[in-house]
């Protein structure tokens, strides 16, 4: 299935710079890059999966230049996956990119801590780099088209999209394939990189934050329920969106009176996870939670797109004392654009009035299972 920043990457190749491609396990790191590389036919080239202990042995002992091209050769595409797992990988690939300019050096990560923060330095004007996450309503829509990706809708508030969630047809197996991932995948580079012994302050964590999704969230609230530090909490929540599970949405305040500024909101990239970490996979007509799941839904196919195409779009909700509130705002072009996301189409609704007042020029939609698709997703296509 085509992926939006395949032609983007595709585009970058071969001019002196170190591709690199983040993005949780299992949202397609691995089939992109052999896609890409299967497609350059004509090129040579050699895969490093760094969560093999050989590889990752040797890479981590390779300090210079010469022990490093001796492990990645001469072969025109080098790709580095799981790249974080190697210790000074962004110093490792600074010295392969200055030393070897003619090789196409690819690397992924499925966290942004180490890889990130080591890569950050070394490669500064050296690298690229794109995020890669559970596919959006963009790519199922481009993939599959208007009608079906509409037919579809109730299993991706279900069992979400990632890849190998969509490509299968029964529910049984969607089921298995997004609790297997949420189980055996979901806690992987937290523990390593968090320094953790056990998953079990996070899976609390996850749970706690899956049942206040589309609600302002407290840290001292959660550290209190699930028994920690507001600390650990903040912490935790940190190392969470650096391995692409979870993101965070501040609210929008410019000072007005009433306007909330010290919240915040926290969803989830893909809502398959959301539902199998409270073990709830029931039908939309069965669940209570319906409301909350299509907001994630929606603000999620926004961060995405963010992601997608490289450029920090300002996103917000907005809430006042007295409970106005809009669900995501997005600040481009110098307007605001004002989403409330609502599953059924109901009457008309407006803009609550302290909103009208406070942003007068603002933009207003109210986005439902019906229009979605020409309102929402289609103008990102």
């Amino acid at each position: 299935m085509p992926r939006t920043i395949e032609p983007l990457i595709k585009g970058q190749l071969f001019k002196g710079k170190v591709i690199v491609i983040y993005g949780a396990r299992q949202v397609g790191k691995t089939t992109l890059v052999k896609k890409l590389v299967s497609e350059l036919s004509k090129k040579t080239s050699t895969y490093l999966n760094c969560d093999e202990a050989d590889i990752q042995s040797r890479l981590n002992e390779a300090d210079t230049s010469t022990k490093l091209r001796s492990i990645a050769g001469d072969r025109e595409i080098v790709v580095i996956d799981e790249a974080q797992r190697i210790k000074n990988i962004g110093l490792k690939l600074k010295l392969l990119i200055d030393t070897y300019p003619n090789q196409q050096f690819i690397a992924t990560g499925s966290s942004s801590f180490e890889l990130s923060d080591e890569i950050s330095e070394p490669l500064t004007g050296r690298s690229l780099e794109y995020w890669l996450h559970p596919l959006s309503l963009v790519e199922l829509y481009n993939a599959f088209g208007e009608l079906e990706l509409t037919r579809n809708l109730e299993n991706i508030m279900i069992y979400g999209s990632y890849p190998n969630v969509v490509d299968v047809v029964s529910e049984q197996d969607k089921r298995a394939i997004i609790n297997n991932i949420a189980t055996n995948y979901l806690y992987k580079d937290v523990l390593k990189f968090g320094g953790l012994k056990s998953a079990e302050i996070i899976r609390s964590l996850l749970r706690a934050l899956a049942l206040q999704v589309g609600s302002e969230v407290s840290y001292s609230e959660i550290a209190q329920l699930i028994g920690v530090s507001k600390e650990t909490v903040s912490n935790y929540i940190e190392l969470l969106e650096k391995v692409y599970i979870i993101f965070r949405l501040n609210p929008l305040s410019r000072n007005l009176r009433k306007e909330i500024g010290k919240l915040r909101k926290i969803y989830f990239y893909d809502v398959g996870i959301r539902n199998a970490l409270i073990n709830n996979q029931n039908p939309l007509n069965m669940r209570s939670d319906v409301g909350a799941l299509w907001e994630n839904l929606m603000i999620a196919e926004k961060k995405k797109q963010e992601n997608f195409i490289g450029n920090k779009l300002s996103l917000y909700f907005w809430r006042t004392y007295d409970q106005q509130e809009i669900d995501l705002v997005e600040e481009k072009g110098g307007g605001l654009w004002a989403y409330e996301f609502k599953w059924r189409k109901n009457k008309a609704k407006k803009p609550p009035k302290a909103w009208i007042d406070g942003y007068p020029n603002s933009a207003w939609d109210v986005i439902t299972n019906e229009n979605f698709n020409t309102s929402y997703v289609l103008p990102h296509t």
